[in-house]
């Protein structure tokens, strides 16, 4: 499984002030960055820190199903 191969939805946030980057697929894995390249590899980062924290937990981790559809 590839760590970089999650979606990722990525908006401006203007309450905040930076680009917020959401990975849907990982409950609560969310990054933000004042680019949006920033963003992104912060949110690259935090996915690794998440699979790495359930594997630590023992906990089941999703494999990556591309891009989700929302009707």
């Amino acid at each position: 499984m590839k760590q970089n191969s999650y979606e990722m939805i990525i908006w401006w946030s203007t309450e905040d002030d930076a680009y917020v980057v959401d990975v849907p697929e990982l409950p609560g894995c969310m990054a933000h960055g004042a680019t949006r390249q920033a963003a992104i590899k912060n949110a690259e980062d935090a996915v690794k820190f998440w699979i790495k924290t359930a594997k630590d937990d023992g906990k089941e981790i999703p494999q990556p199903r591309g891009r989700l559809l929302v009707a």
